[in-house]
């Protein structure tokens, strides 16, 4: 009983301090952009709504574009215009080239070193430099073009064994999640940890990868109110940081035994693990077994749920949209035929086929707010001063439906992209000297797949009401109910898959 009035004294100590610090903070600058006013201690952090994308656009409306929040004493500035985002990442690339910390950085992403999380620098350099000339160098993306077309036609096999000759109910979401992650890590490890177990070596270690990859996915893109509010960390709330801590052991075990695995064989393999230990052999400074880890994460991370979500979103839409479907189609059966199986040299001759992506990617970006960045310095953007460590949010989806910039934004209209001009102002993959630079093997897997969907089968809805096409709650945008269809093979299939 004697420690009650001393910790009555120092929460309302603790509760003055941090009050007065966001007080001296929020008057410290001039000409801030405008935004709701902030309670003591938390700040905005009561506000905040699921999906947060959607509630960034409601607040712009009130605040304009160009707006900030506080969460708890950081301040956070949020941009949903073309104008405010081009000039975050043209005028101000470099100085918005850092990286926010948080305790999902620190303990997944390897204590802020892994290509997504680490700040401007040598070391950021470094790995960029690693992924352009060794990891998604174009030849190194054509090395491994048999593994995707092997992986997608296991997909077509699947499909066309529910199918047959008449329309078959199919849920779609799960075989494009296990496609994509299959895709990934027979690139990075040669081994395949989804699908019919029988077919794999180590059942257990593939499911005990299964299961660290979606907690790992989970928790990664969750905003923890500890990372604004650091006392909070003394009483760790449903365990976050505890469970932090276990997925980042199990996963960095996993991945340790992998590497050892690859470096005890006596032939090297075309895999990415296997090319980078024979790259660490020669320059060990540079190729050390965390950067080569960190690579791993960093393309589960950007190179499958997005890709797999895509493909969903796409032919969601098309099978809301029948006519476009027909179309892509016909485009499909002019350019490719039903002699053989499309491929990968085929996409450029399939420009609608391309528009349908980018309509898609429009509408539903994988990370509607991307990756939040950090200024480095004191800069403006538009009229308002943003001060040195403010974190900065770019509201893509909000930005890729402004009726300002899009004609019909909300609708689907793959045609848009007939002007070449409108490609440039799509950011899913975000811009600048940080965007994504798996954006081409992504567009490869994503048109290939979908082109291959649309050329061996024939696609319905399981009845007349239009696919339902709300989003989870989740920092990236995933289908809130999986994609279910029907569909019937087309006697390409017959002649060629299931000869």
């Amino acid at each position: 009983m004697e420690m009650l009035p001393f910790l009555a004294h120092f929460l309302f100590s603790l509760v003055f301090l941090l009050t007065f610090k966001l007080l001296f903070k929020s008057r410290k600058y001039k000409n801030l952009p405008p935004g709701p006013r902030p309670l003591p201690v938390i700040g905005n952090l009561n506000l905040l709504e699921r999906p947060l994308h959607r509630f960034l656009q409601r607040t712009s409306r009130t605040h304009g574009d160009i707006f900030s929040l506080w969460f708890g004493s950081r301040l956070a500035v949020v941009v949903s215009s073309p104008s405010a985002i081009q000039e975050c990442f043209t005028k101000n690339d470099v100085a918005l080239a850092n990286r926010p910390r948080s305790l999902s950085g620190k303990y997944i992403f390897y204590n802020y070193t892994t290509v997504g999380s680490s700040s401007y620098g040598e070391h950021w350099r470094n790995l960029r430099r690693i992924i352009a000339l060794d990891v998604l160098s174009t030849p190194r993306i054509h090395s491994f073009a048999g593994i995707r077309k092997d992986e997608t036609q296991r997909l077509l096999r699947a499909l066309a064994k529910n199918s047959c000759t008449e329309y078959a109910h199919v849920e779609l979401g799960s075989m494009f999640h296990d496609m994509t992650y299959n895709n990934m890590m027979r690139m990075i490890s040669g081994k395949r940890y989804y699908g019919d177990e029988s077919e794999m070596k180590d059942v257990e270690e593939a499911k005990e990868f299964r299961e660290t990859v979606e907690e790992l996915l989970q928790l990664a893109g969750v905003s923890n109110k500890a990372d604004y509010l650091s006392f909070l960390r003394w009483f760790d709330f449903q365990n976050f940081e505890k469970r932090l801590k276990s997925i980042s052991t199990r996963f960095d075990t996993f991945l340790d035994a992998l590497i050892l695995e690859h470096r005890s064989k006596k032939e090297r393999e075309n895999t990415m693990i296997d090319h980078l230990l024979h790259l660490q052999a020669s320059e060990p400074e540079y190729y050390t077994d965390q950067i080569i880890k960190g690579l791993i994460l960093a393309m589960l991370f950007a190179g499958t749920d997005s890709s797999a979500v895509t493909l969903e979103w796409s032919l969601a839409n098309l099978l809301n949209h029948p006519e476009m479907l027909k179309k892509a189609r016909n485009e499909l059966d002019t350019h490719v035929g039903q002699d053989r199986l499309v491929n990968e040299s085929d996409l450029p001759k399939l420009p609608y086929l391309r528009k349908i992506i980018l309509e898609t990617l429009r509408l539903h970006p994988h990370a509607p707010l991307a990756i939040p960045h950090v200024s480095s310095e004191d800069i403006n953007i538009g009229e308002f001063n943003i001060p040195r460590n403010t974190m900065v949010i770019a509201n893509i989806w909000a930005m890729q439906r402004d009726p300002q910039l899009w004609n019909e934004a909300a609708c689907f209209k793959p045609e848009r992209f007939d002007d070449e001009r409108l490609e440039k102002k799509l950011v899913a993959f975000g811009m600048g000297r940080r965007a994504c630079p798996g954006e081409t093997l992504a567009m490869q897997n994503i048109g290939l797949t979908l082109g291959l969907l649309i050329q061996c089968f024939e696609w319905k809805r399981i009845n007349d009401e239009e696919i339902n096409m709300t989003e989870k709650n989740w920092f990236t945008l995933s289908r809130l109910i999986p994609l279910t269809a029907m569909c019937k093979i087309r006697p390409l299939v017959s002649k060629i898959i299931l000869k």
